[in-house]
């Protein structure tokens, strides 16, 4: 029986592009691990894409996933199935434009394949007080950066 894990996870960008951070909570049980990080030049959904395959590479052995994030951008690709389309047309957009980010896209395909992950989507800067808290790591994590 896999493990259950609740992760919630968020990216920010200052400027878009500009210096990036992102912010993951991982709950398993009572056990509670925040993790940030960022990156000097980068975007909003880079961060967003960051987040959830760090967060997802720090699990030591397949889990079944809730992943809670306010990225329609993560969350849509595979609630609404973009990838399939993406895959089918090689790595290409509904307007024929090469997809963005392919490289993060492909290492979050992977790791979907060794985790059971659904995603949720949350609404941002709300009431989710885990929400809040990835959204506060992320931010902080753009301060270090200066």
């Amino acid at each position: 029986m896999l493990e259950e894990v609740t992760i919630y996870t968020d990216g920010a960008c200052s400027g878009n592009p500009g210096p990036g951070g992102w912010g993951a909570i991982l709950m398993l049980g009572e056990n509670k691990k925040e993790i940030s990080g960022g990156k000097k030049d980068t975007t909003n959904n880079v961060m967003e894409l960051t987040a959830v395959i760090e967060a997802l590479k720090l699990l030591k052995r397949p889990c079944k996933v809730d992943l809670y994030s306010d990225s329609a951008y993560v969350v849509n690709a595979f609630l609404q199935d973009w990838i399939s389309g993406w895959v089918k047309k090689n790595w290409k957009n509904s307007n024929k434009e090469e997809v963005k980010n392919k490289e993060l896209w492909q290492e979050l395909i992977e790791l979907t394949k060794v985790h059971q992950v659904v995603f949720h989507k949350v609404k941002g800067h709300s009431d989710n007080e885990y929400n809040n808290r990835c959204d506060e790591l992320a931010r902080k994590a753009i301060k270090e950066l200066a």
